[in-house]
């Protein structure tokens, strides 16, 4: 442990390129919410400092041309399991800024934290061990997980997390494996709010999708895989609870594939793309999340695949931008991110076309920034 420290001290004092000051013009921007047809940006150390035509320009700040390019904000990936710094890596190429991990090594995940402030790897956000049953989903992965029996256990496990500074609490209601019980999940909810912690929980079946939102539940970070929701039930706990889903489309679907014919048994691509557009017609908060590298999933580009599908599913560019930028900053407080706002870090992304009207345009990034340092490709 102590030589991980000392290499990632190492990569953090490496700064390899970096503009100090810079305006990027006549560009067309998406700013998180909605598009500004044609401005300037004017970046100065780590934030953006002005927005507007015309900005003055001096001789100590270089010019970028923007005309005929869309700049949007650094885009994040909701659900990962990350392992070693190469993942982070691999996903600030792609403009993946920011990546929030689902389960995974505590002791580790303190290390590779540190590089959250270096240029060429994203962001790192953990949720810790995750809350699983003995015998449960999360067990299985050659390494040793506390596990819950019980809602009593629930105060002693979201303290240790808490002990261990994570961002958030994860939760595994997984039925094809031993699983926690509903009361015991229940309990879990509560005291991670106690705690001022989110809970977001990994489900399969919709009735324990249900359960966990009827529990005051955060998130959702997979959709269900066996029947259609309701309308009715949809609405109601759409007026009634405030949550996101986090769907990993790509990796279920991945997995589907992986199943052959056992896949029959559950909704078939196009069931879920509806289930999508039903969710995102509901105004839940819709997240891309990918998780990899389940199912040899990559920590870049292969965030591009979950927008694609999105697309299928019938939201607009806008619509899916935002779930890979202002959605997930939103929904875990990502301060003075997923927006090109003045006083906001500069995490940008400049696109050699228009992923407003094109999302498959988002393939054509040309330049990479975060807060305000240009990333090596």
């Amino acid at each position: 442990m102590k030589s991980i420290t000392i290499i990632i001290s190492l990569l953090l004092s490496l700064q390899l390129f970096a503009q100090e000051s810079f305006i990027i013009k006549n560009v067309k921007v998406f700013d998180g919410n909605n598009i500004i047809t044609k401005t300037d940006v004017k970046i100065e150390g780590r934030f953006i400092t002005e927005i507007g035509q015309g900005l003055h320009e001096d001789e100590t700040l270089d010019v970028i041309d923007g005309a005929g390019k869309t700049l949007i904000p650094g885009l994040s990936n909701a659900h990962v399991h990350a392992w070693a710094p190469a993942s982070l890596n691999q996903a600030v190429k792609a403009g993946v800024v920011n990546v929030m991990d689902m389960h995974g090594l505590e002791n580790f995940q303190h290390s590779m934290r540190m590089l959250k402030d270096s240029t060429n790897y994203a962001r790192y956000y953990v949720a810790g061990f995750a809350a699983t049953a003995p015998g449960g989903h999360g067990t299985q992965f050659g390494f040793a997980v506390p596990t819950l029996e019980k809602p009593e256990d629930a105060k002693k496990f979201v303290a240790e997390r808490k002990a261990s500074n994570v961002d958030y609490i994860k939760i595994i209601v997984e039925p094809y494996r031993e699983t926690l019980s509903q009361e015991t999940v229940a309990a879990i909810i509560e005291e991670s709010h106690k705690a001022n912690l989110k809970a977001v929980v990994h489900i399969s079946r919709l009735k324990d999708a249900i359960q966990v939102l009827e529990n005051n539940a955060d998130a959702l970070v997979h959709i269900w895989w066996d029947e259609l929701i309701p309308l009715q039930k949809l609405n109601q706990l759409s007026d009634n609870k405030t949550f996101f889903i986090i769907p990993t489309l790509l990796t279920t679907l991945k997995a589907f594939e992986a199943m052959g014919d056992k896949s029959e048994d559950f909704l078939s691509k196009a069931e879920l793309l509806t289930e999508i557009k039903k969710l995102h017609d509901a105004k839940i908060p819709i997240l891309a999340g990918t998780d990899p590298p389940n199912l040899n999933i990559n920590y870049g580009t292969d965030l591009y695949e979950e927008l694609f599908l999105f697309k299928e599913a019938g939201m607009s560019e806008i619509e899916i931008l935002k779930t890979a930028t202002s959605n997930v900053a939103l929904a875990f407080n990502l301060d003075k991110m997923g927006y090109i706002k003045p006083g906001y870090l500069a995490d940008l992304l400049l696109i050699d076309g228009d992923p407003s009207q094109d999302i498959h345009d988002i393939k054509k990034i040309e330049m990479i920034w975060k807060a305000g340092k240009l990333v090596k490709r």
